[in-house]
């Protein structure tokens, strides 16, 4: 009866351990998407930048909440990435880039297998016009916090392969070293000025820049960071933290500064564009809406049914219950 307890202590302790890791690894990447939205609220023009400032909290803090509904809905996950690698050698002359062209060619469930962040940024965007039109204050903040996650993911360049962790090329944990370890070591000392937004007038040209510029940086993501390794020790390269009352195993300051250097400023001018473009897509938005006055907007008000959903979304990802997650597993 003993030996019985002590092993399902011993399996509870392991379960909770998981969720803690769990909640940490998220947690490490959700300060760089409410920075870039944060920021981006700095690009605005006067007749918008009191309304997002007055509700800058709000836009900072709900920058998460593409993630944490990953653990809530299966249809989340692909809005995040787009493997370009799954669509062959020249993927930017194969892939359609309008949804319904996209979709006559490869299938929907195709599309979703290997991601659909450029045509739910675009998506998104139609939404924030509505919200606008609508004049409604919670849709307008919940709706500009949302695409700028999505903004932020599409200048990653691993959310543009299918390698997105470095599993297929032996250098798991990569993903997290790039979008969260670096920001968190370097990313209080980044230049974050961008200027003001401007009007974007081709959207999806815009959106699919962006995707390829991730895409082409991928080879120099991978190969920096195979070389270094080849150059450092696994002591070295490694470090145990205290994180949350748990000790972990993370990449050592070392390993980081040098990788860092080998990426020449990569990551905080891939942080510097999603501001800029956060910033103008919020505004060619508000622009397209027929620039509505912000400023006689009412403060938001949630429904009873939209908390409940919020609650419920909160809770899936604070326990580790995941419905169905697929796609990009290990961010």
């Amino acid at each position: 009866m003993m030996i019985y307890k002590k092993s399902i202590l011993i399996t509870s302790f392991i379960i909770l351990l998981a969720l803690v890791l769990n909640f940490i690894a998220l947690g490490w990447g959700f300060w760089a998407h409410k920075k870039l939205n944060r920021m981006a609220v700095f690009t605005l023009h006067p007749d918008m930048i009191g309304f997002y400032k007055k509700h800058i909290d709000f836009i900072t803090e709900n920058a998460v909440n593409p993630d944490k509904r990953r653990y809530a809905y299966p249809e989340e996950a692909p809005r995040h990435y787009i493997d370009m690698d799954r669509y062959g050698l020249n993927p930017f002359d194969s892939v359609p880039k309008k949804w319904n062209d996209a979709v006559a060619k490869y299938g929907e469930d195709t599309l979703l297998a290997h991601g659909i962040v450029p045509w739910h940024i675009e998506k998104m965007y139609y939404r924030l016009v509505n919200a606008f039109k609508e004049q409604n204050t919670f849709k307008i903040l919940n709706t500009s916090a949302d695409i700028g996650h999505y903004i932020g993911d599409a200048h990653v360049p691993l959310h543009c392969t299918s390698n997105y962790n470095g599993q297929l090329s032996n250098q798991h944990g990569i993903h997290g070293f790039w979008e969260s370890r670096l920001p968190e070591f370097f990313g209080e000392d980044y230049n974050y000025f961008t200027g003001r937004a401007f009007y974007i007038k081709d959207l999806n040209y815009t959106i699919w820049q962006i995707i390829e510029e991730s895409f082409n940086a991928v080879d120099s993501v991978l190969a920096f960071e195979k070389d270094l390794n080849d150059s450092f020790s696994s002591d070295q390269k490694y470090a145990y933290e205290q994180r949350g009352g748990t000790t972990v195993r993370t990449y050592s300051k070392e390993y980081s500064e040098a990788y860092d250097k080998m990426l020449n400023g990569m990551v905080e001018r891939r942080a510097r564009q999603s501001i800029i473009i956060i910033g103008s897509i919020w505004f060619s938005a508000w622009v397209d809406a027929g620039q509505p006055d912000l400023e006689k907007l009412s403060d938001y008000e949630i429904s009873d049914e939209i908390r409940k959903q919020i609650e419920e979304e909160e809770k899936m990802w604070r326990t580790g219950k995941v419905k169905n997650h697929k796609g990009h597993t290990d961010e």
